[in-house]
């Protein structure tokens, strides 16, 4: 069949079942966009920055569990990828970033919008390629493809030039399979490990699971809960793994780590074996590694090999996909009753993980975002940008099924929920998604509203307005005397003699109500504690985008919290 390499590229995303793209046009991908004019089996977002197409094919796939897929041009488009790449890769999210290149002749010129985005990528991808002749170009795909979504998925950058989109393949045929000499994900664990960890979960007195991201990679959940109700053994999860086990289970603890849960924190610190699935001992979780869970036995289950011992030293450790080990394990653990170490947890967890104070002339965000859960229910899709908005979220809404936080875990990428947001409405049409932002995250991708709009996508923005860059803001507040440098969006840097928040008389700048509208979105504002259930109310029974916007103290700090570099049982509460 005789094909040019613009048309083997969308040939080969429809081939690999590819629905949606996200992406931005330019000059050297301009035969691919005209490729994809006439096709129908492919939908194309016209993001209004790369770095959001990035986003919105990683929130694409963290919903569905399918590879996410986004086009920009050379130089700057390609380089605005990046930080949606870097993201992606951090959380071990599959994607395939197509990017256009300077024709091949005119590689390492400094040609108009070159950039070598391969070499530029190569630490943040699984894998990226230079396309070299047109005739390489369908087992590339076919290859990128594979490398993405196979062993601990990831981004795949595939890099075309010019001359190679318009070259001519008189002989193209899409492969059926792909073999990668030296690329053999391990996806089955090695028994004998299994069995030696069942014997040490049978022997320990204080277990904890640790669950990370990869239960719900793997589609793992349904084996972890067999594992946690068989032994009935307390879990905690990730950032990252909230949803793999319901949040509203009698065994579920919380999340570990920085802004976690004490039952969760003292729980690693005082047990006597961590079984970690999936998980790769962030900082954020371990703290001061040296003093962490010094007494425990460490089981750590991951695909990744890389992963085992990398932060914390591990006494067994089970190479393979969380699902297949899961599966094995749980033919060989025995049950366990209740005992003395699951009524300590009990009597730490109290009523209810975390708290706050409520208030009748404050709106407080984390009773927003009880309050949101509550009209929404369990099978909505929360997506987060970063910063207090993000800890608040999973501290305060309790996830119950997998994939249903959609959040920047490893990077922590302010400007993520918005256009993820995007991809997962696009997946799961007519569920509720909600991005759930601060005043200052929300700006870094504002310009998207103009996609909603345009393409009708139903996501609703939740904007917690404390006019602060909060986070920031909060380690000023406790480990910087007050002095909040260039974090107050009123009035930044300059304004060093603040005379309170009350008394500054600088309007905040957007007005975001009237900047939806001005998208064509209808914008919602709550000022007072009785209009926040209304303004919910409103925006979720529009057909289509909404905004709101909640005024919350500006002074609202995010706790408990675990200052940085100390051991996760040396709490700061409010």
């Amino acid at each position: 069949m005789r094909k040019t390499g613009a048309q083997i590229v969308v040939d080969a995303l429809i081939r690999e079942g590819v629905e949606v793209v996200f992406g931005y046009p330019g000059g050297v991908v301009i035969p691919i966009f005209d490729v994809l004019y006439d096709t129908k089996e492919i939908k194309f977002i016209l993001t209004r920055h790369e770095q959001a197409a990035a986003h919105a094919a990683d929130g694409y796939a963290r919903a569905s569990g399918k590879v996410g897929v986004c086009l920009a041009t050379s130089g700057p488009g390609a380089t605005n990828l990046v930080t949606g790449i870097a993201t992606a890769y951090l959380d071990s999210i599959p994607m395939v970033a197509i990017t256009g290149q300077v024709a091949s002749w005119l590689l390492g010129s400094d040609a108009f919008q070159e950039a070598d985005v391969v070499g530029i990528t190569r630490p943040i991808t699984k894998h990226n390629f230079l396309v070299k002749s047109v005739e390489e170009l369908p087992g590339i795909i076919k290859k990128a493809f594979h490398i993405a979504s196979t062993g601990r998925p990831g981004p795949v950058l595939v890099d075309i030039p010019a001359d190679i989109s318009r070259s001519v393949h008189e002989d193209y045929k899409y492969p059926d399979s792909v073999k990668i000499r030296s690329y053999k994900p391990n996806l089955v664990g090695n028994l004998r490990q299994i069995k030696r960890a069942a014997e040490a979960i049978e022997a320990a007195r204080k277990p904890v699971i640790f669950a990370g991201g990869g239960i719900i990679l793997s589609g793992a959940h349904e084996e972890l809960r067999t594992l946690a109700e068989t032994t009935n053994i307390p879990v905690t999860t990730t950032l990252m793994g909230l949803g793999a086990f319901p949040g509203d289970h009698p065994l579920f603890i919380g999340m570990p780590g920085m802004h976690g849960s004490k039952t969760a924190n003292f729980a690693l610190q005082e047990s006597d074996l961590i079984i970690s699935v999936g998980a790769r001992f962030d900082d954020r979780v371990t703290g001061f590694v040296a003093k962490f869970a010094p007494n425990a036995k460490i089981i750590h289950m991951d695909v990744d090999p890389a992963a085992i011992s990398k932060i914390i030293e591990v006494d067994i450790p089970v190479v393979g996909d969380a699902k297949n080990i899961l599966t094995s394990l749980n033919k060989f653990v025995k049950p366990r009753q209740p005992d003395e170490w699951n009524e300590l947890i009990n009597t730490r967890k109290g009523s209810r993980l975390f708290n706050y104070t409520q208030s009748q002339t404050e709106i407080k965000p984390q009773w927003v975002i009880e309050q949101l859960q509550k009209q929404v229910g369990n099978d909505a899709i929360i997506c987060t940008e970063v910063g207090q908005n993000q800890m608040w979220t999973a501290q305060f809404y309790k996830f119950t099924k997998p994939r249903t936080l959609i959040t920047s875990g490893g990077l922590g990428t302010m400007g993520f929920g918005l256009p993820a947001a995007m991809g997962a409405a696009l997946t799961n049409p007519g569920v509720p998604v909600i991005d759930i932002a601060g005043d200052g995250s929300i700006q870094m991708n504002i310009q998207e509203l103009a996609t909603l709009a345009v393409d009708r996508i139903p996501v609703k923005i939740l904007i917690l307005n404390n006019t602060y860059l909060g986070m920031v803001r909060q380690w000023q507040d406790l480990f910087h005397n007050k002095r909040y440098s260039a974090t107050c969006l009123r009035g930044g840097v300059l304004c060093n003699e603040c005379a309170g928040t009350q008394k500054c008389k600088r309007n905040y700048v957007p007005d975001f109500v009237a900047l939806a509208n001005s998208y064509g979105i209808k914008g919602f504002r709550a000022e007072e504690v009785g209009q926040v259930e209304s303004v919910i109310k409103e925006a979720l029974s529009i057909d289509g985008p909404a905004l709101m916007e909640f005024m919350i103290p500006p002074e609202e700090n995010v706790f408990p919290m675990v200052p940085a570099g100390k051991p996760i049982d040396e709490i700061l509460e409010g």
